[in-house]
C-alpha cells in the first residue's frame, strides 16, 4: 500500500473515486448503460422508447449534411422505458430531482400515470424509477404503491422518507450504474408472481 504525503493511503483514494464515479451522469445515461448490460448478458430486454416527432423543416447546408431546424412532438409521450424480464412485461417512467426532501408530483404527468395504470390493468408490471441526485440514490417504486399514495395522501409531492420506506433502492456498480432488476425481482415475489428461469 502506498502512503501519500497527506497521509492518505492509495486504497482509500481508489474507493472514493469508485464511489463518486457516477455522480455526474444523468439518470437516463445510467439506465441506458444498465439496460445495455442487461441485454448483452441475457438478463432482460429493456429499451428506451423513442418519442415520435413530426419534422417540419429541413435545411441542407451541404449535399451530405441534412439539418432538422423545426420539428414538433406528434403526441404526448407515454413512459420512458419498456421491455421484457423473465416473460413479464415491464414498463417504467424515470424521474430525477435535486430536491433533498421530496419529488414534486408535477414532474410526473397525468398521461404517464394513466399509461402506467393501463399497463398494470393489463397485467403488465409498471414502475417509477426515482433518483434523488443530491444523495446519488435511485429507487424503484411499484406503480400500485404510487397510486395508493396519490389516493390516500393528497399532497403535491412524495417525501424522500416515504420513498425510502416504500421503494427498492437500486444498486450502483460501474457496469450497472442503476441496477433495478433486484427491485423488480423483489416486487414480483412480493406480488406472489412466480418468476421462472
Amino acid at each position: 500500500m502506498i502512503n501519500y504525503p497527506n497521509g492518505k493511503k492509495a486504497v482509500e483514494q481508489r474507493q472514493k473515486f469508485v464511489e463518486k464515479a457516477n455522480l455526474g451522469s444523468s439518470l437516463e445515461d445510467d439506465l441506458n448503460k444498465t439496460n445495455l448490460f442487461y441485454r448483452q448478458h441475457g438478463v432482460a430486454l429493456i429499451y428506451k422508447k423513442p418519442t415520435p416527432i413530426q419534422i417540419v423543416k429541413v435545411e441542407y447546408p451541404a449535399r451530405s449534411k441534412a439539418k432538422i431546424v423545426e420539428a414538433y412532438y406528434k403526441q404526448a409521450s407515454t413512459t420512458d422505458y419498456n421491455g421484457v424480464y423473465k416473460g413479464f412485461a415491464i414498463d417504467f417512467e424515470a424521474k430525477s430531482t435535486k430536491n433533498k426532501t421530496r419529488i414534486p408530483l408535477k414532474t410526473i404527468h397525468e398521461h404517464q400515470i394513466e399509461h402506467l395504470r393501463q399497463v398494470s390493468y393489463h397485467k403488465g408490471h409498471a414502475y417509477l424509477i426515482i433518483r434523488f441526485s443530491v444523495y446519488d440514490e435511485t429507487y424503484l417504486l411499484e406503480f400500485e404503491s404510487f397510486e395508493r399514495y396519490l389516493n390516500e395522501v393528497k399532497m403535491r409531492s412524495i417525501p424522500y422518507e416515504w420513498i425510502k420506506e416504500n421503494a427498492y433502492l437500486c444498486k450502483t456498480t460501474f457496469l450497472k450504474p442503476c441496477d433495478y432488476i433486484g427491485g423488480i425481482e423483489a416486487s414480483l415475489q412480493k406480488k406472489g408472481v412466480m418468476t421462472h428461469e
